[in-house]
């Protein structure tokens, strides 16, 4: 099968959008801002081989949803760049099948891309849209602000290190864990809700305290976490990676439409700890005394 065939097979759905063309073409709603974002998953670094194809289709357009959630933006078409060591059909019905199912659900449209023979690798640019001048980015947080994190974290760190073998857990801790790591969900419509509330925002793949590190460095200020809101492993929800959960910060005045913003979502948002003028990042336990140890020390499964 060549490489017209393949694409036409399993990717040109709509063929109005020009894929097959050698551009896509394009047209922005009128009082937005275009939002970009690319990520690359290779095999091995990214993702195990032998991975599901399915749940490894929407994991690649998942962590550029992700993206798109942290700065508020609304998702509206997507590029895909697949190099492939082989063509396998039942490979490639299951990959599109994820791919489009997520795409679908955010009513994000594949426009163009690229096909070639190599290593498994998968890039993929993703576009969304922001009304003009309301994107939120990382160097916004003020002294003051509350830090917030949507849903859980941890989760997706486990199952990496019980697939490793390095956690002992039985098939039903481990099933209860990995579509955390494998099958991700971009909070797409919190990010899109939380835009004229949250002051900054990030999405977390290298981590919680790594990703605020972030946001810090970009705002020039400090922060104190608290971690009595965490089950489980402090380390692994604290550094562990893989959650694309967003972070975010916002003033304390906003705790109400937070609330109701959570309830509206169906999605948990956490207060974790408060932006300081003092710069660093102060990690706390229960009783507010700082933690000595660091959480910086895993290697990050993936960290587009």
């Amino acid at each position: 099968m060549g490489e017209f065939d393949l694409i036409a097979r399993f990717f040109n759905r709509r063929p109005e959008q020009g894929i097959g063309d050698d551009c896509a073409v394009f047209t922005p709603t009128a009082g937005t801002q275009l939002c970009i974002s690319s990520d690359m998953l290779v095999e091995g670094r990214h993702f195990f081989a032998g991975v599901n194809p399915e749940a490894l289709g929407h994991k690649a357009l998942a962590v550029n949803l992700s993206d798109l959630a942290a700065c508020g933006a609304t998702p509206r078409a997507f590029t895909l760049a697949l190099s492939l060591p082989e063509v396998n059909e039942i490979w490639l019905e299951g990959f599109s099948r994820g791919l489009f199912a997520l795409a679908d659900l955010h009513g994000c449209t594949l426009i163009g891309g690229d096909t070639t023979k190599g290593p498994l690798n998968i890039c993929i640019t993703v576009v969304g849209e922001v009304p003009t001048g309301q994107a939120l980015f990382r160097s916004g947080a003020k002294v003051g602000d509350d830090i917030y994190v949507s849903g859980s974290v941890g989760e997706a760190r486990l199952a990496l290190e019980i697939l490793r073998g390095n956690v002992n857990a039985d098939a039903a801790t481990l099933e209860s864990v990995r579509h955390r790591l494998e099958r991700p969900t971009p909070r797409v419509n919190l990010g899109v809700a939380l835009r004229g509330i949250a002051t900054s925002m990030i999405d977390i793949s290298d981590g919680l305290l790594g990703d605020l590190g972030h946001i810090l460095k970009a705002s020039n200020v400090g922060a104190n976490v608290q971690t009595a809101w965490i089950k489980g492993s402090l380390a692994f929800a604290l550094a562990g990676g893989d959650d694309y959960e967003l972070l975010f910060t916002a003033p304390p005045s906003q705790s109400d439409a937070l609330q109701a913003i959570s309830d509206k979502a169906s999605t948990r948002i956490t207060c974790i700890g408060q932006v300081s003028r003092e710069l660093g990042l102060r990690v706390l336990d229960g009783a507010g005394l700082p933690i000595g140890k660091s959480f910086s020390s895993f290697d990050h499964f993936s960290s587009p």
